[in-house]
């Protein structure tokens, strides 16, 4: 069965059925939680304290191990320091119900809270108040990273909701290599530099919607390899953006659809970035994308430096399907809204740009660049003799029609590196005008 968001969102017709399609069966846990609490491993009955002094590490722990075959791995409301990280592994029908905030008092790197090889598994907060503080700006005043904060890999048949992630000394959350998921209801906030990844996702199978993401890198990016993946409304608020990538070797990247993507101050709208490299990128749709004041806009990068260079010809991008984008981007002489940059031995094709209307915040003109790419909009080539050819450019100097969008309340105009970032309450909206697919557990 589908998860219950996603089975009413289909019988309401608020899905539309192209995104529907892009998952390829149902998401989420395969019993209620209430199935899960008939066993409650409260972390305060293994020796757990609930004082931001002591180290709620080890009861977790333990909690998971009475807990990891059927039932709840349960911390309540209260204030928990943590020293010792976690790692859960091979649990099944469990969950764990953080109602308290876990403050990271720990020094070491790797991954706070590491679940691997789960199924049947959810992760979430009863009150919607739950969160994890992981105090990176004491790392970052020094000039450097440290530990993650939550990472799931190879876990199966789960969904993360109604939490907060803050403040990670380097990423916020992993999804590597899941199947059938949902992450919902969530806000993600982070420091103002890149390296603080807000979520990175690689498997099948995933529907992630209604999270916020503030930090200076990864807003909700796809990673190698991903199939079937549905990423909607989603709030970039002062981020680095969504994106592709980096992609390297044995590319295989296909069903991908991203919706009511909201971006402010950000580094782009989307990127996908590459260099050299080999497989494919094909058959996505990036649609009902609003952005302001965003560095780039529609950005496709196969030349991209700050990844070394790849053996190979360079990634393919095929029957890549761009929208109804509209807002404005910061500087568009400078930084063109429209960026197809493809390999010269690889190059793009299939790709539609449609219902396009970004304009500059200064100047009175922008640029379209493109090269080694075909298909149709913006300065795209089209016909079906795919050689390479330098980069093209085109100038617009008449503002687009239907440019103009709207703007969220909560937007943010900075976001602090090297002071404390208090913890945030998820928000209700997460784009203009549409409604979350499920309530907070919270009220």
């Amino acid at each position: 069965m589908f998860s219950i968001h996603l089975l009413l969102a289909i019988l309401l017709g608020v899905l539309p059925t192209a995104a529907v399609a892009q998952l390829s069966g149902r998401v989420g846990p395969t019993t209620n939680r209430e199935s899960k609490r008939g066993i409650i491993c409260n972390v305060l009955n293994y020796k757990g304290v609930a004082s931001k002094t002591a180290d709620i590490g080890p009861a977790i722990q333990s909690a998971f191990a009475a807990c990891k075959n059927g039932g709840t791995v349960y911390v309540p409301p209260g204030d928990y320091g943590m020293s010792t990280w976690v790692s859960l592994s091979g649990g099944q029908n469990w969950a764990f119900q953080l109602d308290g905030i876990i403050y990271r008092t720990g020094s070491q790197n790797g991954n706070m809270i590491y679940i691997e090889k789960a199924k049947n598994f959810e992760y979430y907060s009863s009150t919607s108040k739950g969160a994890v503080q992981g105090y990176g700006y004491e790392s970052h005043k020094a000039g450097k990273y440290g530990a993650r904060i939550m990472r799931l890999t190879q876990v199966q048949d789960f969904s993360i909701h109604d939490i907060a992630l803050v403040d990670a000394p380097q990423f916020h959350l992993t999804l590597d290599r899941c199947t059938n998921g949902e992450a919902y209801n969530m806000v993600i906030r982070g420091g103002s530099e890149g390296g603080l990844d807000g979520i990175d996702v690689s498997g099948s199978n995933i529907w992630i919607h209604d999270v916020e993401v503030s930090n200076r890198d990864e807003c909700v990016t796809i990673k190698n390899p991903a199939k079937n993946m549905l990423v909607e409304q989603i709030y970039c608020n002062w981020s680095g953006g969504c994106a592709m990538g980096s992609l390297g070797l044995d590319i295989d990247i296909s069903y991908i659809t991203y919706d009511k993507i909201y971006t402010v101050n950000s580094n782009q709208m989307f990127m996908i970035k590459s260099n050299g490299g080999n497989g494919t990128v094909r058959d996505c749709t990036f649609s009902n994308f609003i952005g302001h004041k965003n560095a780039y806009t529609l950005n496709i990068d196969a030349h991209w430096t700050q990844l070394k260079l790849q053996t190979g010809n360079g990634v393919l991008y095929q029957d890549l399907n761009f929208t109804n984008w509209k807002g404005s981007c910061s500087d568009g002489s400078r930084r063109a809204p429209i960026n197809v940059i493809c390999p010269d031995a690889q190059p793009c094709h299939g790709i539609t740009i449609r219902d396009f209307a970004v304009w500059t915040e200064s100047g009175s003109r922008e640029f379209y660049k493109c090269s080694s790419s075909f298909g149709s909009g913006g300065c795209l080539r089209g016909g079906q003799a795919y050689s390479s050819y330098a980069v093209s450019t085109v100038t617009v100097a008449a503002t687009p029609a239907g440019w103009s969008a709207p703007t969220m309340a909560a937007d943010l105009t900075n976001l602090p590196l090297t002071t404390s970032i208090d913890i945030p309450t998820i928000g209700t909206s997460f784009f203009p005008g549409a409604t979350p697919y499920s309530k907070l557990l919270g009220g």
